[in-house]
């Protein structure tokens, strides 16, 4: 690889891990081709981005970003996203359905962060739940007035 493909490598990582939330590292030795690409499917999906990377060039863009104290050694694969919850949900899920990838370390909001953190977050309901629930908690009285309202009627109407 030359120096010029280095640096655009580092450039590109350096301001995507500058941009986002999350980043977690995670040990994927022994996957294999069709496990790494149902792994990027997985994230593609909660717009997560996963990507192998040299270690010494990931240290550097991660230093690049604000982001140290991470010793990068063996096999490492990065998973990224804006979403904390959603990056953690993609690591976490996948390491339960393959034994073969182990988490590591990440960075949550710039944060070094070890495995239990990553997985306290994966278990956090995601935004769309979020905001389900609240829409369902803002609807609650609502719901509760109009089902009082439709009780009174059918009592009114037993009456008569």
């Amino acid at each position: 690889m030359t120096k010029a493909k280095k640096a655009e490598i580092i450039d590109t990582l350096s301001s995507e891990f500058d941009s986002v939330s999350a980043v977690i590292i995670c040990d994927y030795k022994g996957l294999g081709v069709s496990d790494l690409e149902e792994l990027r499917d997985m994230a593609r999906s909660s717009d997560t981005k996963v990507q192998v990377v040299k270690n010494s060039l990931a240290t550097i863009a991660l230093n690049r970003a604000n982001m140290s104290g991470v010793d990068l050694k063996d096999m490492n694969i990065f998973i990224w996203s804006d979403d904390v919850i959603s990056a953690s949900k993609v690591a976490v899920d996948f390491a339960k359905q393959n034994d073969k990838l182990s988490i590591r370390a990440g960075y949550l909001d710039k944060e070094s962060a070890d495995s239990a953190k990553i997985e306290a977050f994966a278990k956090l309901p995601g935004r769309d739940e979020l905001l389900g629930m609240l829409a369902a908690t803002w609807m609650a009285p609502l719901t509760n007035f109009t089902i009082g309202l439709d009780a009174l009627r059918k009592k009114r109407e037993e009456e008569a």
